[in-house]
C-alpha cells in the first residue's frame, strides 16, 4: 500500500508539470524547459530504449507536440516520402490539424517498424494507433528517460520537453510563425515566451563586452 501511495506522489509531481503553464520559469524562480545539453542527453537516452518506446519519445522530441497528441498518431498520420507527420490539434475549440516536419531518418524507422505505408492502404489499419498506450504509460517513457539523463526539477517532464523544443528552434533561427505553427499555439505571443530565453547569439555578444572589461 505504501509503495503504492509514494508511485502516486511521484507521478502526480511528473505529471503537474505536465499542466504548468505560463514562462519559462515558475514562481520560485525554477526553469521549466529542458536547455540544450539536457535535451542532448535526453536523445541520447531515448535511443537507448526499446524501440517503440525510443520512437514515442523520439516523435515527442522532434515534433514538440504535447504527449496526447503523439498517442493518437496512426499510419493515416504520416506523409512518409515528405518527412510529415499531422496532429490533432488540443486544446482548440474547433478541429484543428497541423503538419509538423521530422527528421526523415526517424520517419523512415517509424515506416520500418510499424510498416506506415501498408497500413495506408488498408482503410481500417491506418486509423489504428501506433502507439495503443494509456497517457500513464507514456508519462513513465519520459520519466525513465529523464531520469537516466540525470535530469530533474521543473524540466524533467513531458512539458519541459515541449518546452525546450520552442526554445531550441527559435534560438535555431526558425521565424516565430513557424514555431508557432508546429506547436499548435492559437495566439503567437504564447509561442513568444520562447524568445525570453537567453540564445548563443547573447552570450557571444556578452562575451565581447567580458573581453573588454
Amino acid at each position: 500500500m505504501m509503495c503504492n501511495i509514494m508511485s502516486k506522489t511521484v507521478a502526480k509531481k511528473f505529471t503537474d508539470g505536465q499542466r504548468d503553464s505560463g514562462g519559462l520559469y515558475a514562481a520560485d524562480g525554477g526553469r521549466k524547459y529542458l536547455n540544450l545539453s539536457e535535451r542532448q542527453r535526453a536523445l541520447g537516452q531515448m535511443a537507448t530504449l526499446d524501440p517503440d518506446k525510443a520512437l514515442f519519445a523520439m516523435t515527442l522530441a522532434w515534433s514538440g507536440a504535447r504527449v496526447t497528441e503523439v498517442l493518437a498518431l496512426t499510419p493515416a498520420s504520416f506523409q512518409i516520402e515528405r518527412g510529415i507527420v499531422a496532429f490533432m490539434t488540443l486544446k482548440r475549440r474547433r478541429l484543428s490539424v497541423r503538419e509538423v516536419p521530422l527528421p526523415q531518418y526517424l520517419v523512415a524507422v517509424i515506416d520500418a517498424r510499424f510498416d506506415v505505408r501498408t497500413a495506408q492502404c488498408d482503410p481500417l489499419k491506418s486509423q489504428v494507433r501506433l502507439w495503443p498506450w494509456h497517457r500513464t504509460t507514456a508519462w513513465r517513457v519520459l520519466k525513465d528517460v529523464m531520469d537516466r539523463a540525470g535530469i530533474v526539477g521543473r524540466p524533467a517532464c513531458p512539458r519541459g520537453l515541449r518546452h525546450g523544443f520552442g526554445v531550441g528552434t527559435l534560438q535555431a533561427g526558425v521565424p516565430i510563425n513557424l514555431v508557432q505553427r508546429w506547436l499548435g499555439h492559437a495566439r503567437i505571443s504564447t509561442t513568444a515566451i520562447y524568445a525570453d530565453a537567453s540564445g548563443p547569439e547573447e552570450q557571444a555578444f556578452a562575451a565581447r563586452f567580458w573581453r573588454l572589461q
